[in-house]
């Protein structure tokens, strides 16, 4: 997400360090190069130029203007001015206490990923202790109840049974009754969408709003879309007053204008973020870790978050434990792997690591994440003697393998080679020897 303009950003930033003393013409002629990545982003033209009027009052300033560092004081301005236009603050979900039924209400138009949406929010809340019941409420997309059913039995959560031959609004109603019994605490209204904004449609989410009382409602919108999202996050708004907005399919937007602009012209913030495809790929919108990504400074707290839900702490002992004794095993190797793919995209997860999103070498990195598939099936392959002593796998014993799991001997040889080198990098992690570890793990 927001390659193009974070690419754009770290260029003009390098400009602006290069000059030993910025003058006002230097600092003018920086703020039009980024007020036009931010058009080029699709960014709202009223948004960009209140922005770039805001950074230029304070880049203007005395302090500016004489420090000893102009370039990176320019850079700090940008990143709390960002953080000022994606929201200032994380704003939660609006639910009540877990004791007692909460429920939620996704709005949008059609192919914005609302059912989707309703799924990850369910494993999300899920995750938090809730117990969510999932309530099919658009009777007139024939796979929409089917899909949902689908998705609950994927991550275990009920869904409630409706027909499309049900009223939506009689749904919804029948479903808070059910919740009561089933002892959920938060119901996830999935309603009907239309190709685009219409009176029967809002009429419809009127009165389902007016007959459950929902908690929050969520507009769930198309990131790519990029203004448009923004024009349809304000027409909904008029109409249901939304609580917050879901932004899907940000992997796979380069430029980012909605997320830059939905808060500052309607006033809504974004609670959310669609990731990827997989269900876990859901994340809690925070405007300070997006400005960091956007200005290429990495997001820690996220890739730290995002660890703590794949560790286990007994195991992580027990293999700080096997590391010291230096017997990290091609098992151990196996099952590391598959704890970091669990966290999601490898390119995405390399992205939030500070200074390594900037890396030259990294800069267009794209992972072919068939890879760990093609070491999994390679490492299963051997027997569980080979896994444990990698030094008794001989060439007669590579072919073996490299039958076993359908690849060839090569691949089996590249991987003990990168066995061995992780090997050799752990054991001087045991010693202390962190410098060391980065050389080679960073070779740039």
């Amino acid at each position: 997400m927001f390659e193009n303009l974070s690419g754009k950003l770290d260029s003009i930033f390098k400009t602006l360090r290069g000059y030993g003393k910025l003058t006002p013409k230097n600092i003018e002629d920086g703020l039009r190069q980024i007020r036009l990545a931010l058009l080029e982003a699709d960014v709202h033209y009223k948004v960009a130029k209140t922005f770039i009027s805001e950074i230029k009052e304070k880049a203007l300033g005395s302090e500016v203007l004489s420090s000893l560092t102009p370039g990176q004081q320019i850079v700090k301005i940008v990143n709390e001015s960002l953080i000022d236009l994606l929201g200032q603050n994380q704003h939660e979900l609006c639910l009540e206490k877990v004791s007692i039924v909460s429920s939620v209400m996704l709005v949008g138009l059609q192919g914005s990923g609302k059912t989707t949406t309703a799924g990850k929010l369910a494993l999300f809340l899920r995750k938090q202790g809730r117990n969510p019941l999932l309530v099919p409420a658009d009777v007139y997309r024939p796979a929409a109840i089917e899909q949902l059913l689908q998705l609950g039995k994927q991550i275990g959560v009920p869904v409630f049974n409706s027909n499309p031959d049900m009223d939506p609004v009689k749904i919804c109603e029948n479903a808070l009754l059910y919740a009561a019994d089933m002892n959920c605490n938060a119901i996830l209204y999935d309603t009907a969408g239309r190709l685009h904004v219409e009176n029967e449609l809002m009429d419809e989410l009127s009165r389902i709003k007016k007959a459950v009382s929902p908690s929050d409602i969520l507009l769930v919108a198309d990131a790519m879309t990029g203004q448009d999202a923004v024009n349809i996050a304000g027409a909904f708004n008029e109409c249901l007053d939304i609580g917050g907005v879901v932004l899907t399919k940000m992997d796979g937007d380069a430029r980012g204008g909605a997320a830059l602009s939905i808060n500052a012209v309607t006033g809504t913030p974004v609670k959310f973020i669609g990731v990827g495809e997989k269900l876990s790929d859901f994340e809690i919108f925070y405007p300070e870790r997006m400005a960091s990504r956007i200005l290429g400074m990495g997001d820690v707290l996220t890739f730290i978050e995002k660890a703590q839900t794949v560790v286990d702490e007994d195991k992580a002992i027990e293999l700080e434990k096997k590391i010291k004794k230096n017997q990290f095993t091609l098992e151990d190797f196996k099952d590391q792997m598959v704890r970091i793919r669990k966290m999601g995209s490898i390119t995405d997860i390399i992205k939030m690591i500070p200074g390594i999103g900037k890396s030259k070498q990294l800069k267009n990195l794209n992972v072919d994440e068939r890879e760990f598939v093609k070491i999994e099936a390679i490492i299963n392959s051997m027997t569980p003697r080979e896994r444990k002593n990698y030094s008794i796998i001989n060439g007669s014993r590579r072919k073996r393998i490299a039958a076993g799991s359908g690849t060839k001997v090569q691949d089996v040889n590249k991987l003990l080679k990168n066995y061995i080198q992780v090997m050799k990098m752990l054991k001087k992690v045991s010693k202390g020897g962190m410098k060391a570890l980065g050389r080679n793990m960073l070779p740039f």
